[in-house]
C-alpha cells in the first residue's frame, strides 16, 4: 500500500491559498467598478465585463482543464495556471484601458478555471478516509470565506490605496505560492505526450459552447441580456445535449471522453451532489450582491461598512466547514441536511429582520446561516466525489464546481432582478430585499428537498468499500 505523503497538510495549504486568491476575485472587483469606471473613463457596460468576463471565462474552463490535468497531471496544470494567474493580475492591475483590462480578465479567468478542479483533485490524490473530509472541510471553508469577505477586502484597499492593488495584491502572494507548490506539490509520472491520445477535443468544443450559451445571457443579465440573448437557451442545450451524446458515443468505442457518462449514471451520490450544489448556489451566491444593493443603495451604508455586515456569515460558515470536515465521515448526507435546513431559518430570519427591524439586528441570523452554509459546502463535496475514481478526479471536481458556477450566474442574475421589481412596485427596498431573501430561501429549499433524497438513497445503499484506485493513483499526479 503506498504511503500517504509526508508533507500533504503543509501542501493542502499551498493550494488553498491560491484557490482563495481566485475565488476571491470573483467578489472583491464588484465594489471597485466605479473607481475603475472614472478612472479609465469608461462606460457602464463596458466596465461590467471585468466582473462578468471573469465568471464567464472562470466557467467556461473548468471541466476542460480537470480533464487536462487528469491527462498531464495536476502539479503541472496548478503551477502552469497559477503562474498565468500571477501573470494576467499584474496585467490587470497595470491595464491603461478599459479594453486592457476586460482582456486580462478574460485570460485571468481562464487561469482561474484552470487552476480550481486541481484542488479538489488534489485533496483527492493526497488523502483518504477521514484525513479527506477534513481536507475537504478546509476547502469548503476557503469557498465560503472568499465569497464572502470579497466586498470587504476590497472595500479595505480601495479605503487606502488604489483599485489597482486589489490586482497587485495577488503577485507577492501568488510568487510565493508558486514557489511552495514546486517544492511540495507530488510529480506526475506521465508526459504531456502521453496523455495527448486521451484529450477530446470535439468533447471540450460542444461543452464549452453549451456552457457559454447557457451563462453569457446570466452574466449579461444586468445589461438586459435575459432580454436579448434569450435565444441562447435553446441553443446551449442543444450544444450539451450534442455532448452527452459524444461522450456516450466515446465510451461505446472504448475511447477516452472529456466527462465519462458513467460518473452521473453509475457513480453513487455524484449526479445528485451536483445538483444539490448547483441549486444551493442560486441562493447562496444571489444573496450578496441583494445585500449589498440593500445596504448601499436602500440605507446609503458605505461599501466596507455593507461588506462587515455580512462578516457574521462568514465567520459562521468558515467555522462550521472545518468541524464539518471532522463530522462528514460519520454523519453522512445527514449533515448536509441538517445544514441546508439551518440556512433555510437563518435566511428567513434575514428577511424578516430586514423588514421590520433596524438593520444591525440582523448579525446574528446571518451567524445562522453561515453556520448552515458550513455544514454544506464541504460536505457535499467530499460526498459527491467521495466514490469518483482518483484518476477522473479532476473531471468530476471540475464538472461540480461548473454546475456551482451555473448557480452562482442564476442566482446573480435573477436575485437583483427580482429586488429592482419588487422596489419599482413598492418602492421600499425593506420589501424588496424580504422578497429577495425569501426566494433565496426557496432555492436552499430545493436544495434541502435534493439532500433529503440523497440520503433516503444512502441508506439503501451498501457502505461504500474503498477505492482501490485510491492506492494506485496516490503518488501520481
Amino acid at each position: 500500500m503506498t504511503q500517504p505523503l509526508p508533507h500533504r497538510w503543509r501542501a493542502l495549504w499551498v493550494t488553498l491559498v491560491a484557490g482563495f486568491m481566485t475565488l476571491l476575485d470573483v467578489s472583491i472587483v464588484a465594489v471597485a467598478l466605479p473607481s475603475m469606471q472614472r478612472e479609465l473613463g469608461a462606460a457602464p457596460a463596458s466596465v461590467q465585463w471585468v466582473v462578468s468576463g471573469y465568471a464567464l471565462t472562470f466557467g467556461l474552463t473548468l471541466v476542460a482543464a480537470g480533464r487536462l490535468g487528469d491527462a498531464v497531471g495536476r502539479r503541472r496544470m496548478f503551477l502552469f495556471a497559477l503562474a498565468a494567474f500571477v501573470l494576467f493580475s499584474a496585467a490587470a492591475g497595470a491595464a491603461p484601458s478599459i479594453q486592457a483590462l476586460v482582456i486580462a480578465r478574460l485570460a485571468q479567468g481562464i487561469a482561474s478555471g484552470s487552476l480550481a478542479p486541481q484542488n479538489s483533485a488534489l485533496i483527492q490524490q493526497l488523502f483518504r478516509g477521514a484525513e479527506r473530509g477534513r481536507a475537504f472541510g478546509f476547502f469548503g471553508a476557503t469557498i465560503g470565506i472568499s465569497t464572502a469577505v470579497g466586498p470587504v477586502v476590497g472595500g479595505l484597499i480601495l479605503a487606502f490605496a488604489s483599485w489597482r492593488w486589489i490586482f497587485y495584491v495577488n503577485v507577492p502572494i501568488g510568487v510565493a505560492a508558486l514557489v511552495l507548490a514546486a517544492r511540495l506539490l507530488p510529480r506526475s509520472p506521465r508526459s504531456p505526450r502521453e496523455a495527448r491520445g486521451q484529450l477530446d477535443p470535439l468533447g471540450v468544443l460542444l461543452l464549452g459552447g453549451g456552457v457559454l450559451a447557457a451563462m453569457l445571457p446570466l452574466v449579461q443579465a444586468e445589461d438586459g441580456g435575459l432580454r436579448t440573448l434569450w435565444w441562447l437557451f435553446p441553443g446551449g442545450a442543444a450544444l450539451l445535449g450534442a455532448f452527452a451524446w459524444w461522450e456516450a458515443r466515446a465510451v461505446r468505442r472504448g475511447r477516452q471522453p472529456l466527462l465519462d457518462p458513467r460518473l452521473l449514471t453509475e457513480t453513487p451520490g455524484y449526479a445528485g451532489g451536483i445538483a444539490l450544489g448547483t441549486v444551493y448556489f442560486v441562493g447562496f451566491s444571489g444573496i450578496w450582491l441583494v445585500l449589498a444593493l440593500y445596504f448601499q443603495q436602500g440605507l446609503g451604508w458605505s461599501p466596507l461598512r455593507s461588506g462587515l455586515a455580512v462578516t457574521p456569515f462568514s465567520v459562521g460558515s468558515a467555522v462550521a466547514a472545518v468541524v464539518a470536515g471532522r463530522l462528514v465521515d460519520r454523519l453522512g448526507r445527514r449533515l448536509t441536511v441538517l445544514g441546508l435546513l439551518t440556512v433555510v431559518v437563518g435566511l428567513v430570519a434575514t428577511a424578516a429582520i430586514l423588514r421590520y427591524a433596524p438593520a444591525w439586528a440582523v448579525a446574528p441570523a446571518l451567524l445562522i446561516g453561515g453556520v448552515g452554509s458550513g455544514l454544506v459546502i464541504s460536505p457535499n463535496i467530499t460526498l459527491t466525489l467521495r466514490n469518483v475514481p482518483v484518476r477522473m478526479a479532476g473531471v468530476a471536481g471540475g464538472a461540480l464546481q461548473t454546475g456551482q458556477r451555473v448557480g452562482a450566474a442564476v442566482g446573480t442574475a435573477l436575485l437583483p432582478g427580482l429586488y429592482y421589481v419588487v422596489l419599482a412596485a413598492t418602492h421600499r427596498n425593506s420589501v424588496a430585499v424580504m422578497v429577495a431573501v425569501c426566494a433565496a430561501a426557496a432555492a436552499v429549499a430545493v436544495a434541502l428537498f435534493i439532500a433529503g433524497a440523497e440520503w433516503r438513497a444512502d441508506r439503501g445503499r451498501p457502505e461504500p468499500e474503498p477505492n482501490p484506485e485510491l492506492r494506485a493513483h496516490a503518488a501520481s499526479g
